[in-house]
């Protein structure tokens, strides 16, 4: 189904949004072709503009405006699209987009003019002269943006450069997603595999970087545009399932008046709306909760006027309805990362269904659907003798902005910053730890204790040694959670650099860009030296240590602890060839303990490689486990290792293996993945189940194989299980898992 096909669809549409509909482009087309008014009027085509905008912005300058236009229409004359309309329709429907969204003139005088400067004789210097240098800087920077080849997106340098075009303003990339959306309403016009082409980058990046500006309208939108191209069955289905439900009695109407007559009868004055869901979100939540109701499809919005009302209405419908505890979620004293604030809330209503509440104030629902369009011009001048001339100022630009134009001045490898942004863009989550000290930190969820010492303090985090996580000493490779108190323990003396650096093993915990960035430079800056004679025995204790980082199992944190045995005891080997049946390994040393280390979870045919620790025994680790490199810059002698076969009288055995499943939220999905998982003959040890989170959820299984040949086909037949889209192998080395 083509882009433009979707663009007439009744159902599912986010309200407060127009489109530019057909009718719409051909009145545009008939304004534009019939020229600018007299003198001093405004011209027809921007008048409905000048409406909307004038109702977000009572005393907005309209000359400036109409000037645009004129400047615009001129320009653009005799030039058309390919759906055949006059190119100024597409300038006019960009900037009321942006309109609607509250934008400021400033921001729809250079909508106006952003293809000028790129496809007619109009220069940047002629945009300065007449409208004024903050003009002339975002049509520079979209002008650039256009330079950039969307096509090869998936290419490293790409969004570097996007980036660098953006300078420092966001309303650069503000025009650019207004005017991605209405290429993409109609984009029918477009052959199908180039239809296919521009929704994948959408997909890939600018929906991501609309999460991030907080422009929830824009996003949306896009994603159901992108929905229909990439997956038009499921969209189809999605849009049949509306259908049905379109002439149905609305249950979510039938809360909204519950709700409203509670409210009322408590004195507190609010406006109680139903919000539908878009179609993607409609094909979330089916794909977490099976069979939909009539409340699934929408949730209610409370508006009030001041953030204590919010909470007042949150104590109404907690004491008049029955709450559903776990669906609580409190963003206005703990905003996301892209200045979102509202309470979520759900309540059982008279005959049990259960409605989803979203309870703001009215500047919060403004932010909410327009991000950091909503805000305004917060773009000055820095003042102060010591400013860099001409340097600008944003104190509301969000700080992951600030993060990645940071990233990609100081990354000069532009392989490593595309991954590292990649990864970045990945992350639909964000938790909130809190500091020692009161503060709170932002972290993308499944960060650990590394990514919050560089996200805490920058380069100075190569001197972290530890952390407490809610007052307990807890690992830098610990994952945090939503909610946890964290204290970083950074070093305290004043040695050299090296002697607190990071180690490579910190990579394998790191999960923030930043850190990982940060990690490899210091990495590149400071090879690792040859220990010395009389430090092995140091360096050999430290490489035990290494264990405790990468997660290894109370067993090796035990020896660390405990015997004390000089290591030079042990240089005699005895005759190799011994096995191991617990471990079903053959190892070099007999009567020697064989531990698997937890760091990697090794398991037949991975490649192995072992080192003696304290008490005489011998970890066994993968021989790509970043721990192997660790103890091999430090000097340790490795043994041979390797897993036992016929010949030794040892060739099966159980085989112990920690897999996570990634899976979208939904009934009976634990019970789906237990049945896959005794159908391939493996044996559950444990299992956790993390709290559903945005309606995804993570599965910990700790298992126990009689043969390890057959793991990559249970690992197969657990990623066949409808709603997993994911599953992984304790410690980060894939390749032998999926091959």
């Amino acid at each position: 189904m083509s882009a433009e096909a979707t663009d007439q669809a009744p159902f599912g549409r986010r309200r407060g949004l127009p489109r530019i509909d057909l009718r719409n482009l051909r009145r545009f087309s008939r304004a534009a072709l019939l020229g600018p008014a007299s003198r001093g009027r405004l011209p027809d085509a921007i008048e409905h503009v000048a409406k909307v905008h004038r109702a977000h912005h009572p005393g907005a300058d309209l000359d400036v405006l109409r000037k645009a236009y004129v400047l615009a229409e001129s320009s653009h004359r005799g030039q058309m699209r390919k759906s055949g309309e006059p190119y100024i329709t597409h300038p006019l429907a960009v900037t009321l987009i942006l309109a609607e969204l509250g934008a400021e003139t400033t921001t729809l005088t250079a909508s106006l003019l952003h293809d000028t400067v790129e496809d007619t004789e109009v220069t940047l210097d002629q945009v300065g002269e007449e409208f004024g240098e903050e003009v002339r800087y975002l049509v520079d920077g979209v002008t650039k943006l256009e330079k950039v080849d969307y096509g090869a997106a998936a290419e490293p340098e790409t969004f570097r450069k996007m980036l660098v075009a953006t300078g420092n303003d966001v309303r650069v990339m503000s025009i650019k997603l207004a005017d991605r959306l209405h290429n993409m309403r109609t984009l029918g016009v477009m052959r199908p595999e180039k239809q296919v082409r521009i929704a994948k980058v959408t997909r890939d990046v600018l929906i991501p970087l609309a999460e991030r500006l907080g422009v929830q309208a824009l996003k949306t939108e896009l994603e159901d545009l992108v929905f229909a191209i990439l997956h038009p069955e499921e969209y189809a289905r999605t849009r049949e399932l509306l259908q049905a439900h379109a002439g149905r009695p609305d249950p979510l109407a039938r809360a909204a008046e519950d709700v409203r007559s509670v409210l009322q009868e408590a004195g507190i004055t609010t406006e109680v709306l139903v919000r539908p869901r878009h179609f993607v979100s409609v094909h979330r939540v089916g794909l977490k909760r099976g069979e939909l109701t009539g409340t699934d499809l929408g949730r209610l919005l409370v508006l009030v006027s001041d953030d204590a009302d919010c909470y007042a209405v949150l104590g109404e419908l907690h004491t008049c309805f029955t709450p559903v505890i776990s669906e609580f979620k409190d963003f206005i004293a703990v905003p996301k990362f892209n200045l979102y604030q509202s309470l979520h809330t759900a309540v059982a209503g008279r005959d049990g269904e259960v409605t989803e509440v979203l309870i703001r104030t009215h500047q919060m629902h403004r932010v909410a659907e327009a991000g950091v369009i909503a805000l305004g011009n917060p773009y000055t001048p820095t003042e102060g003798a010591d400013a860099p001339e001409g340097e600008r100022a944003d104190p509301t630009r969000p700080g992951w902005l600030s993060r990645l134009l940071d990233w990609q001045s100081a990354t000069p490898d532009p392989d490593l910053f595309w991954t590292s942004l990649r990864d970045d863009l990945a992350q639909d989550r964000e938790i909130t730890v809190f500091r020692s000290d009161g503060g709170t930190l932002g972290l993308p969820a499944g960060a650990s204790c590394v990514d919050a010492a560089y996200a805490l303090y920058g380069e100075d985090a190569h001197s972290c040694i530890g952390a407490r996580v809610n007052g307990r000493i807890a690992t830098l490779s610990t994952v945090l959670r939503d909610g946890d108190t964290l204290q970083l323990l950074m070093a305290g003396d004043t040695r050299d650099a090296a002697s607190h650096g990071p180690s490579p093993e910190w990579l394998d915990h790191a999960r923030t860009p930043a850190a990982r960035i940060a990690i490899n430079r210091w990495l590149a800056a400071h090879p690792a030296p040859q220990p010395a004679q009389h430090e092995s025995r140091d360096a050999a204790q430290e490489a035990d240590s290494a264990s405790t980082l990468s997660g290894a199992d109370g067993q090796d944190g035990q020896d660390a602890q405990g015997s004390q045995a000089s290591q030079g005891g042990e240089t005699a080997v005895p005759a190799a060839g011994a096995v191991r049946p617990e471990a079903g390994i053959v190892v070099d040393r007999p009567g020697a303990t064989v531990r698997l280390a937890r760091c990697c979870t090794p398991v037949p045919p991975d490649a192995v490689t072992g080192f003696a620790v304290r008490g005489g025994a011998v970890t066994v680790h993968r021989e790509r486990c970043p721990g192997v490199a660790r103890m091999t810059a430090a000097g340790r002698t490795a043994v041979v290792v390797r897993w036992a076969d016929e010949d030794d009288g040892d060739g099966g055995g159980d085989y112990r293996v920690t897999l996570f499943a990634e899976a979208f939220s939904r009934p009976h999905l634990l019970a789906d993945l237990t049945e896959a998982i005794a159908a391939e003959g493996a044996e559950v040890v444990a299992a956790a189940v993390e709290p559903p989170r945005e309606q995804r959820v993570r599965h910990t299984y700790t298992l126990q194989l009689p043969d390890a040949g057959r793991l990559p086909t249970l690992m197969r037949a657990m990623r066949n299980v409808p709603g997993v889209y994911d599953v992984t192998r304790e410690g980060r080395s894939m390749a032998a898992a999926r091959s």
